[in-house]
């Protein structure tokens, strides 16, 4: 039950006007409380808290309001009858979505040949976490790994295995593509080393650079020797990148379609631009003019074609956008991406406008902060180089190892790692997607305080006393509510609301946050009201059973939607 929502619906309805409904930081005064006075004030004229008099008795009515009293200048506090908490309580469960969308997601954006960073963390936590929230809200989602797989970065890839081994056959001109050249494959490892030195090369030999710039070109083209090589590397990197997905406990992609599955409907494309008189000549280039005659910041043209004739991911995104329309014709595409991307974003979807592909409406960029040290700069490994993914999850992991052990625990390297992802995703929820924030393994890593491992802890804890109850568990007729049981009753019923607001606002950090909330709502019943202990009455302990249950429920599908794992012990 949507307690917020049930609770505004008939406070408005017994009033006949619409005025907002606030949830207390104290509750002590009242669960819930209403401006309906001040609204109502400016609609008949009167005095607020007068009117708040009146209202008083007509509120008294409703069947799940226990008392009613007056703050302030005039807003009107309510307190929930514990028979009605204790009846319209429930566990979460899988919703239907009133009107379902088809919702394609693009998040990862993982580059070929190149190792994930920590600027894909933030994509790939959030990413799937929003994956996960709207197909528990009852959308379809298709998710899209947008790879990095035919721009530049592949020519500079490919232009570096040609200096490193100029005799293979790939770059023979007798290049005989019916041929087996599997010999030819190269480790993971290998391959991440390639495009770190020819980027390096490529800036300080302008030669090399235009080799690399001909080559993608000539792979765009078709060039059967290049792309021979391709379909040689590129499952070495989409296996390195699963291997990342499964370690943070991922979704699958549905798709790992990027820049090279775009590419194939330049065709179609190009005619609907060209039919629409968009794509104008700049300096040997191709370009689309988005600017309106309204934009006050500048608002520079989007490349389609560039001087050497090959299509930079600027026009990618725009046959992407095809594709996805006409495969996955979907209610809303939405892009999760590091924030400094916005520009693009606002020139692909004036450009999918123009075209007629989706209005900008059905389109959506969410920008995402960076990562900071200590020192408020980008995070960095200990040798001063941009921090891996990889690296980053050995960090936590190390810190969580390290912790564990001084507090002379025994625990196996699976609920180590469990304990790590926990740390490392939780961490990342909780803030301001906007936001930048600062990263401390340490910190991140303590079992107190807002973190992941707190969150598992208090799971852990509630499980362990359901086990030990081995019991049934049953919903009690009627129960008299401790303070502690009615204020962790009520922050379960305030699930659904959190979730729903979590959707509009596209903030994983209110899911967090509320998993925080309840484990802090759960502590606090956990060590006020005992339940398995000798002394206590078989009614109390069967109530406090059942709203245990309620409490582990709840917090496990908010552990799920944050793609994190209760360990057995911990």
């Amino acid at each position: 039950m949507n307690l917020y929502k049930y609770v505004s619906d008939e406070i408005n309805k017994k009033l006949g006007f619409e005025a907002k409904l606030d949830v207390p930081k104290n509750r002590d005064f009242g669960d819930f409380a209403t401006n309906a006075a001040m609204v109502g004030a400016k609609i008949a004229g009167k005095n607020p808290r007068e009117l708040a008099n009146e209202y008083l008795p007509l509120l008294q009515q409703l069947d799940f309001v226990k008392e009613v009293s007056i703050a302030g200048p005039g807003f009107i506090n309510i307190k929930i009858k514990d028979d009605f908490i204790l009846k319209n309580t429930t566990a979460p469960k899988q919703m239907s979505a009133e009107k379902p969308l088809i919702i394609d997601m693009d998040y990862g954006a993982y580059n070929v040949a190149k190792s994930l960073h920590i600027g894909h963390l933030r994509t790939s936590i959030v990413g799937d976490t929003l994956n996960r929230l709207f197909r528990f809200l009852g959308h379809k989602t298709i998710s899209y790994n947008h790879i990095g797989d035919w721009g530049r970065s592949m020519g500079l890839v490919i232009a570096w295995i040609r200096k490193l081994h100029p005799d293979w056959p790939f770059f023979q001109p007798d290049f005989d593509a019916t041929k087996d050249y599997s010999e030819y494959t190269m480790s993971a490892e290998e391959l991440d080393t390639y495009y770190p030195a020819a980027a390096k090369l490529g800036k300080e030999d302008p030669a090399f650079m235009e080799q690399a710039q001909i080559i993608t070109a000539e792979l765009q083209r078709g060039h059967a020797g290049y792309n021979a090589l391709y379909n040689i590397y590129m499952p070495v990197s989409l296996d390195s990148m699963n291997k990342i997905i499964r370690k943070l406990n991922m979704l699958p992609f549905d798709n790992d379609l990027g820049e090279r599955n775009a590419a194939k409907y330049e065709e179609p494309v190009e005619k609907i631009l060209r039919d629409k008189n968009l794509i104008e000549k700049s300096d040997g280039a191709e370009v689309i003019v988005v600017k309106k005659d309204t934009d006050n910041a500048p608002m520079p043209p989007m490349m389609f074609r560039n001087s050497r004739g090959a299509c930079p991911y600027d026009a990618t995104d725009i046959m992407a956008l095809y594709y996805r329309k006409i495969t996955d014709n979907p209610n809303k595409i939405i892009y999760l991406t590091d924030a400094r991307q916005k520009l693009h974003f606002e020139q692909l979807f004036r450009v999918s406008e123009l075209a007629d592909l989706f209005p900008a409406k059905d389109l959506e960029h969410i920008g995402y902060g960076t990562i900071n040290g200590n020192d408020g700069k980008p995070f960095k490994t200990r040798d001063g180089n941009a921090a891996g993914l990889n690296d980053i999850i050995n960090l936590v992991t190390e810190a969580v190892n390290k912790r564990v052990a001084e507090s002379g625990k025994k625990l196996d390297q699976e609920t180590i790692d469990t304990i790590a992802l926990a740390a490392l995703k939780f961490n990342d929820l909780m803030h301001d997607l906007s936001s930048d924030y600062i990263f401390d393994p340490n910190s991140v890593t303590s079992f107190e305080g807002k973190t992941g491992p707190y969150i598992l802890y208090t799971a852990v804890r509630l499980n362990s006393v359901l086990k030990r109850a081995n019991s049934d568990i049953v919903k009690p007729e009627s129960f008299e509510l401790s303070d502690e049981e009615r204020n962790l009753l009520i922050e379960i019923m305030d699930f659904e609301h959190t979730i729903l607001s979590a959707y509009d606002n596209r903030a994983t950090d209110m899911i967090a946050n509320y998993a925080y909330d309840l484990c802090q709502l759960v502590n606090n019943f956990y060590h006020n009201c005992p339940i398995l202990r000798d002394d206590i009455a078989p009614e109390i302990k069967a109530g406090r059973l059942y709203i245990a249950k309620l409490a582990f429920d709840t917090l496990s599908t908010t552990i799920d939607l944050m793609g994190l794992k209760i360990p057995n012990e911990m």
